[in-house]
């Protein structure tokens, strides 16, 4: 019989053990999970003492065996320290559950900049529309200095300040926990597990070691999110909480992997899109009640829908943030998941060309606005449907009648950029908001019922009418349905 000598013997142990690492390195990527901080310490300490086994005086004679199992378990413990990648089961996709449309720290008039932040976290609270088992998120410097993140968590909020105990997750980026975005970039985090529910709330902590400087931000939020004292708080269940802002900070948005057949809608507009005239904290925004409707539907109807209004924006030239045709790429093309636009964009143009004579606009003009987005959503395959603008005479601005909404030329305006969008045939669709929100009786105004008080923006009641007057059937002959 062949003699088994002291180095066979080790040999094959040091087989059985690769064999081992095999085996569990297959299963630790196939499941996507890390391992953890002690599993890391065990390997490293196997690895050195499999080390000493091989090459403790000889290496000599067996070099090219040793080199070749140090080599296979130095691979495999750099497979383990990598982030996980989340590609889904081949059946998903990511898909954008909520946005915003972000602005430069100073958006011009008076008092409309922030002074950024000083070692402190923002614990922000957003709505969610479809819902998934991962979950990553986009942060944007947009106009903005670059920004040192800190630390960023992720968890499902409880109530005011708090967060639901067990959810919380720690935020990455390409498996660091902190991050520095330059100046007017994006970033997504690593992807982590978590429950997101449909229609539900997510806070998102951020801490920022230093002083920011003005931040990006979107600042007709309608929505309370929390500021802490000085220090780290992403990972307090109970944040300690100094004020609260009615604005969100840095966040762009929030992905879900979710089932192929999913995507999302762009809803792209002004004021009448981002919600001024609802009630903060509510989620009464005209996006957020077509969400619930589409949500509402039995089968697989579920859509991302993804808020891009923003209020006082104009579709081509500059107001409170960048033109509509400016930033329609940042906002509707790279959505992640974007599937259909919906566009309620002009008013802003009609009337503050009347007092801003520079920049001044027709109609003709107007439409030939539309139709460049209209052309650049269907060079990428999105379904584009026009929004009717919606009556704004009368409209009063901190008490005082905005004369422009109340001119005879004005109206004209409006009244022949709604033909074209009716009938043109331009766009995919027609949602007649205008028809949804309008005085029967004074057409040129909204019905009193759905009115503010400003006679621009709709209340509650209003909003609900307007993402009740969307067919949801527009939203069934490609993705989401």
């Amino acid at each position: 019989m062949p003699t088994t000598t002291y180095m066979d013997r080790n040999e094959n142990a040091l087989a059985n053990s690769i064999e081992l690492d095999r085996r569990e390195l297959k299963e630790t990527i196939a499941s996507s999970k890390y391992p953890s901080n002690n599993e890391m310490l065990i390997r490293d300490r196997e690895i050195e003492e499999l080390k000493e086994v091989v090459c403790h005086g000889r290496c000599k004679n067996h070099g090219g065996v040793a080199l070749t199992i140090l080599a296979i378990l130095v691979l495999a413990i750099g497979a383990l320290a990598a982030p996980a990648t989340f590609a889904g089961n081949g059946n998903e996709q990511w898909v954008g559950t909520w946005s915003t449309a972000l602005h430069p720290p100073n958006l011009g008039p008076p008092g409309l900049t922030n002074p950024g932040f000083n070692n402190q976290t923002l614990r922000q609270i957003l709505y969610t529309s479809v819902g998934g088992e991962q979950v990553r998120v986009r942060l944007s410097t947009f106009g903005a200095n670059a920004l040192v993140i800190g630390a960023a968590h992720l968890a499902l909020r409880d109530v005011g300040a708090a967060i639901v105990p067990g959810s919380d997750r720690t935020l990455t980026f390409s498996g660091q926990p902190s991050i520095t975005i330059p100046p007017g970039a994006l970033v997504v985090s690593d992807p982590v597990d978590l429950d997101v529910p449909a229609l539900g709330d997510l806070a998102v902590s951020i801490f920022v070691p230093g002083s920011t400087g003005p931040a990006t931000w979107h600042f007709v939020a309608l929505q309370t999110s929390y500021v802490s004292p000085p220090g780290d708080f992403t990972a307090s269940s109970v944040m300690p909480v100094d004020s609260t802002t009615q604005a969100w900070f840095w966040l762009a948005g929030v992905e879900v992997m979710a089932p192929k057949q999913t995507g999302a809608i762009v809803t792209f507009g002004d004021s009448i899109t981002d919600g001024p005239g609802s009630t903060p904290d509510t989620n009464n925004r005209w996006p957020d009640h077509l969400t619930r409707r589409l949500l509402s539907q039995p089968g697989n109807h579920k859509m991302g829908v993804l808020n891009q209004g923003i209020t006082g924006n104009r579709l081509l030239h500059d107001v409170l943030g960048p033109n509509g045709l400016a930033r329609f790429d940042r906002d509707v093309l790279t959505q992640t998941g974007a599937t259909h636009v919906i566009v309620l964009l002009g008013n802003n143009d009609i009337t503050t060309g009347e007092v801003f004579r520079a920049d001044f606009v027709t109609a003709d003009q107007i439409i030939e606005g539309h139709r460049q987005l209209i052309r650049r959503a269907h060079a990428r395959g999105l379904k584009i449907y026009g929004g009717t603008l919606t009556p704004f005479e009368g409209f009063t601005f901190f008490g005082f009648t905005f004369s422009p909404t109340s001119s005879p030329s004005t109206e004209a305006k409006r009244q022949v950029v709604n033909e074209w969008i009716r009938t043109s045939g331009e766009y995919d669709a027609v949602i007649d908001f205008d028809a949804v929100v309008r005085d029967p009786s004074s057409p040129t105004r909204l019905l009193p019922l759905y009115d503010s008080g400003d006679h621009l923006h709709p209340n509650d009641l209003g909003y609900k009418a307007m993402g009740d007057g969307v067919d949801l059937a527009l939203f069934k002959n490609g993705k989401g349905h």
